[in-house]
C-alpha cells in the first residue's frame, strides 16, 4: 500500500514538472496578447484624435487661404487699375476726327464742281479716318475685355459661401473676421474703381462706334458720287472746248482751295508718317554709305579705278546723285495712300537727279527732249492737284496736249534717223506717248475733260518713270559690279560668279520696275483701289472640284512657297557645284561626302518647303492622301521608271555606293561624277561630254567605283625587249626604275614578272600604284618615257616585227632578207612588206601587182 502512493507521488511530481511549466507559459502568452490589444487601441485613439485636430486645422487654413487669393488678386487688379486707362491718346484724337468728318461731309455736299482727283482726295482721308478708328476700336476692345475679366472675379467673391463660413475655433475666429473684413473694404474700392472705367471704356467705344458708322456713311457717299462722275466723265461733263461754261470761268476760287486743301494734307500726312519718315531715311543713308564706300575702296587704286571707270561711269563720277535718285525712287512705295501733294514733290527729286545725269552722257537731242518733258510734267502735276474745274484749267491741259504731240513728233524723227544712239524701243515708247497725249486732246476737245486730264497725266509720269526705273536699274547693277570688285579673297562673294549673279539680278530687277511702273499706271489712272479689290476678291474667292474647297489665294501661296523652296534648293546647289570646281583635284572621301549631302539637302528643302506651302495655303491635309492615291494610281500606269529613278536617288544619297567626285564606268562609259540628281546624275568623260544617267541604271547596272575606298589606282605596262637580252639584267632594270620614285606608292611594292614569249620579244608585265587616279595617264606616259631611254642607254633592244618575201621568177627563186632589202628594192624585183611575224611569204609574180594594190599591204 505504501509502496502504491509512493508511486502515486511520483507521477504526480513528474506532472507537476511537465505541465506546471507549460501552464505557465501559456498564461504568460495571454497577458503579452492583451498588452498588445490594449497598446494598439490606444494607438488607434491617439490616431483618431490627431485625426479630427487636422482635419479642423485642415479647414480653418482653407478660409485663410481663400481670403489670402482673394487679397492678392484685388491688389493685382487695384495696382493694373492704378496705372490708368491707355486712352489718353484716343480721348484727346477722337474730337479732331469728328471735327474732320463733319468738315467732310459739308464738303461733300457743298462742292458741286470738284473734280475726280479731288474725291479721291477726300476718300484717302477717309480711309485713313477708318484704319485710325479700326485701330482705336481692337485696343478698346482689348481693354474692355480686361476689365470684364476683373469685373467677373470681383463677383465670384459675393457668391462664395465659404467666406460667410463662421469658423467654430474661437481662438481662430477672430483673425479670420479681421482679415474678411480687410477684403471686403479691399473688393468694395477695387469694384467701385472697375465699374468706373468700364463705364468710361463703354462710352469712349460708343463715341469710336458712332465716329465708324460715321466714315463708312462718308466713303459710301463718295463712291456713290466717283461712280456718276466716271459716267459722267465717259458721256461727257462739257461742251466743245470753243463752249466755254461758265460757271467754270472763275480760277481764283478753284486755285485758293487747292493751295488750302493740299496743305493741310501735307501737313496731316508729315505729322502722322514720322515712323515711315524714318525708315526712308535711314534707306537713304543704307545706299549712300554703300555705293560711297566701295567707290572710295576703288578709288584707291589708281589702275583699277581708271579700268573700271567707263563700267560703273554713274557711280563713279557722280555717287551722291546716283544714291539719292535710287533712294528717291524706292522711298514714295514705302507709304500706305500717300496725298498727291506728297507723291508729286518726291517724284520732283529724281526727275531732277535724271537731268543732272543726262546733261554729259546723253546726246543733245535726248537732253532737249527730256527737259521738255520736265516741264510738262511739272504743269502737269500742279493741274493734277486742282479740286475743283475751271476753263483755264481745261485750256492748259490742251496746249499741253499739243505741246506734247510736238515734241514727241519732232524727238521720235530723230531716233528714226539714228536707231542706234538711241535705247531699245525707244521710237515704240514715244509712239505709244503721243498716241496717249492724241487721245487726251480729242477727249479735252469733246468735253471729257476728267479723262482727258488723267491720261495726259498718265502719259507724262509714266514716260518719266520709265527713264527713272531704267537709270535705277543701271545704278543698282553697277553698284554690285562694284561690290564684287571689292570682294575679300575667301568671302561668300569670291564663291559667287559675277557674270551669273548680274544675269539673274538683272532679270528680278526688270520684273520688279515693271511692277512698280504697272502700280504706278493704276495709281495715274485712279483705279488702284478697283485694281486691288478686284485682285483680292478674285483670290478670295472659294471654288469647289470633286467636294474640295479651295481658293486661288492658297493655290498661290502653294505655288510661290514651292518655287521659293527650289531657288533655296538651287541655291545651295551652285555653292555645291562652285565648292567641287575650287576643289576638283581634292577628292579625298571627306570631301565627296560633304558634296553628295546635297541631293539630301535639296530634299530636305523640297519637303519642307511643301510642308510650309500645304500649311500656308490652308489645304486640309485629308485631301492630300487623296492627291497621293491619285497619284499611286498614275504611278502604276505609267510612271514607273520615273518613281524608279526617284526612288534609286533616294537609295544612293543614303547607301552612297557612288559619290560626286567618283571615276566609274558604267555600261562602256567611264567618268567623274559631277552632279548626283534626283531623277539623273551628270557624268563628264575624259574627253569633255556629259552624259546624263538615269539613276536606276546607276542601282540596277554593273558599276565599277575607281574611287569608292581610295583614289588608288594599279597601271599595268607590257614591255617587251628582244630574244638574246639578259633577263636578270632587265628585270632588275625595270625594278629600279620603278622604286624610290616620289610619284608611284610604296605600298603595294611594285612588282616585275616575266611575261610571255611571243614571237619577236620577250615580254616582261609592271605592276605599280599612282596615289592618285587623276594622274596615272601622266604616270604611266613617264615610266614610259624612262624605260625607252634607259633601254636606249644600256643598248636593249626593243624589237619590231618584220616579214621575209620570197618572189618566184619563172625558174629563179630569190629569197630576200632584211639585210638585202635595200639593193633588191633598187633593183626593182620586191615589194617590201611589213607584217606581224617574222615569217617568209612566197608571192607568185601575177599575185605582186595585187599585192601591191592591196593598202593593208
Amino acid at each position: 500500500m505504501l509502496k502504491k502512493n509512493k508511486y502515486q507521488l511520483l507521477i504526480i511530481f513528474l506532472f507537476a514538472l511537465v505541465v506546471a511549466p507549460a501552464a505557465f507559459a501559456q498564461q504568460k502568452s495571454l497577458t503579452a496578447r492583451f498588452l498588445r490589444e490594449r497598446q494598439r487601441r490606444a494607438m488607434h485613439s491617439r490616431d483618431s484624435l490627431l485625426r479630427l485636430i487636422n482635419k479642423s486645422d485642415t479647414s480653418v487654413n482653407s478660409l485663410l487661404q481663400r481670403v489670402e487669393q482673394y487679397t492678392t488678386a484685388y491688389n493685382q487688379i487695384g495696382n493694373n487699375l492704378a496705372e490708368g486707362l491707355d486712352t489718353a491718346d484716343i480721348g484727346q484724337q477722337l474730337p479732331p476726327i469728328i471735327k474732320r468728318l463733319g468738315k467732310i461731309d459739308t464738303l461733300i455736299n457743298t462742292h458741286k464742281a470738284s473734280t475726280l482727283r479731288y474725291l479721291f482726295v477726300l476718300r484717302d482721308i477717309l480711309d485713313r479716318s477708318q484704319t485710325q478708328l479700326e485701330d482705336w476700336q481692337s485696343d478698346l476692345q482689348d481693354i474692355s475685355t480686361s476689365l470684364i475679366q476683373n469685373q467677373n472675379d470681383l463677383i465670384k467673391f459675393t457668391k462664395d459661401s465659404l467666406i460667410k463660413t463662421n469658423p467654430k475655433d474661437s481662438l481662430l475666429k477672430s483673425a479670420f473676421f479681421t482679415q474678411r473684413k480687410a477684403v471686403w473694404l479691399l473688393w468694395r474700392n477695387t469694384d467701385t474703381k472697375n465699374r468706373s472705367d468700364l463705364s468710361q471704356i463703354n462710352l469712349l467705344q460708343d463715341k469710336v462706334s458712332i465716329a465708324y458708322t460715321e466714315v463708312l456713311d462718308a466713303s459710301d457717299h463718295i463712291d456713290s458720287k466717283i461712280k456718276k462722275f466716271a459716267d459722267k466723265a465717259v458721256e461727257g461733263e462739257f461742251g466743245y472746248i470753243w463752249e466755254p461754261a461758265p460757271e467754270y470761268a472763275g480760277f481764283k476760287s478753284p486755285f485758293n482751295s487747292t493751295i488750302k486743301v493740299n496743305k493741310l494734307l501735307f501737313s496731316y500726312f508729315i505729322m502722322n508718317e514720322t515712323l515711315t519718315h524714318l525708315v526712308g531715311f535711314l534707306f537713304l543713308a543704307a545706299i549712300l554709305s554703300w555705293i560711297l564706300f566701295n567707290r572710295i575702296k576703288v578709288k584707291r587704286n589708281t589702275e583699277l579705278a581708271q579700268s573700271l571707270s567707263e563700267k560703273i561711269n554713274y557711280i563713279y563720277k557722280q555717287p551722291i546723285i546716283s544714291a539719292l535718285l535710287v533712294a528717291t525712287a524706292i522711298v514714295p512705295y514705302f507709304y500706305n495712300h500717300p496725298p498727291v501733294v506728297f507723291t508729286e514733290i518726291l517724284f520732283l527729286f529724281p526727275m531732277i537727279f535724271v537731268l543732272v545725269f543726262v546733261r554729259k552722257e546723253f546726246p543733245p537731242t535726248k537732253l532737249h527732249f527730256l527737259r521738255a518733258l520736265f516741264g510738262i510734267t511739272i504743269v502737269y502735276g500742279v493741274s493734277n492737284l486742282f479740286i475743283e474745274i475751271s476753263n483755264i484749267d481745261r485750256f492748259v491741259i490742251l496746249a499741253l496736249s499739243i505741246i506734247s504731240i510736238a515734241a514727241g513728233l519732232l524727238f521720235y524723227k530723230k531716233i528714226k534717223e539714228t536707231p542706234e544712239v538711241y535705247l531699245p524701243y525707244s521710237g515704240l515708247i514715244i509712239k505709244i506717248f503721243i498716241g496717249l497725249q492724241s487721245l487726251s486732246l480729242l477727249l479735252n476737245l469733246t468735253g471729257r475733260f476728267s479723262l482727258a486730264k488723267i491720261i495726259g497725266v498718265t502719259a507724262a509720269f509714266n514716260l518719266w518713270l520709265l527713264v527713272i526705273l531704267y537709270f535705277v536699274v543701271q545704278i543698282i547693277i553697277q553698284a554690285l559690279f562694284l561690290q564684287f570688285q571689292n570682294k575679300k579673297p575667301g568671302s561668300i562673294l569670291d564663291w559667287v560668279d559675277y557674270a551669273i549673279v548680274e544675269q539673274k539680278f538683272r532679270k528680278l530687277l526688270v520684273i520688279l520696275a515693271s511692277l512698280v511702273w504697272l502700280f504706278f499706271l493704276f495709281q495715274n489712272l485712279n483705279i488702284d483701289d478697283a485694281v486691288r479689290d478686284y485682285v483680292s476678291d478674285f483670290l478670295a474667292q472659294s471654288h469647289t472640284v470633286g467636294g474640295s474647297s479651295f481658293t486661288i489665294e492658297g493655290f498661290v501661296i502653294f505655288i510661290a512657297v514651292i518655287w521659293l523652296s527650289s531657288i533655296v534648293s538651287r541655291i545651295i546647289s551652285y555653292f555645291y557645284d562652285v565648292s567641287s570646281l575650287r576643289v576638283k583635284d581634292d577628292l579625298s572621301v571627306q570631301k565627296k561626302k560633304n558634296r553628295t549631302s546635297t541631293l539630301l539637302i535639296r530634299l530636305g528643302v523640297f519637303s519642307v518647303g511643301f510642308l510650309l506651302a500645304v500649311a500656308a495655303s490652308g489645304f486640309p491635309l485629308d485631301k492630300i492622301t487623296i492627291i497621293i492615291s491619285a497619284f499611286g494610281i498614275g504611278i502604276g500606269f505609267g510612271l514607273q521608271n520615273i518613281v524608279n529613278n526617284l526612288v534609286s536617288g533616294l537609295i544612293l544619297a543614303f547607301e552612297k555606293p557612288v559619290q560626286i567626285g567618283d571615276v566609274i564606268e558604267i555600261d562602256s562609259r567611264s567618268g567623274t561624277i559631277r552632279e548626283i540628281g534626283v531623277r539623273s546624275s551628270r557624268l563628264t568623260t575624259s574627253d569633255g561630254a556629259e552624259v546624263i544617267i538615269p539613276n536606276g541604271d546607276m542601282i540596277s547596272h554593273h558599276v565599277i567605283n575607281w574611287t569608292l575606298s581610295n583614289n588608288n589606282r594599279r597601271i599595268e605596262l607590257i614591255v617587251g625587249v628582244a630574244y638574246g637580252s639578259d633577263i636578270a639584267k632587265v628585270k632588275q632594270m625595270l625594278k629600279d626604275m620603278l622604286a624610290d620614285r616620289d610619284d608611284i606608292m610604296s605600298t603595294p611594292a611594285p612588282s616585275v614578272f616575266l611575261h610571255n614569249l611571243n614571237d619577236s620579244s620577250v615580254d616582261f608585265r609592271m605592276f605599280f600604284w599612282a596615289a592618285d587616279i587623276a594622274t596615272w595617264l601622266e604616270l604611266k606616259s613617264r615610266v614610259l618615257t624612262d624605260i625607252y631611254v634607259k633601254f636606249a642607254e644600256e643598248g636593249i633592244e626593243i624589237p619590231f616585227p618584220t616579214r621575209d618575201i620570197n618572189f618566184h621568177l619563172k625558174d629563179e627563186h630569190i629569197s630576200i632578207n632584211k639585210f638585202e632589202k635595200e639593193d633588191a628594192e633598187e633593183k626593182g624585183k620586191i615589194i617590201p612588206v611589213k607584217g606581224e611575224n617574222d615569217k617568209a611569204e612566197d608571192i607568185a609574180p601575177d599575185d605582186a601587182s595585187k599585192s601591191s594594190s592591196d593598202p593593208e599591204k
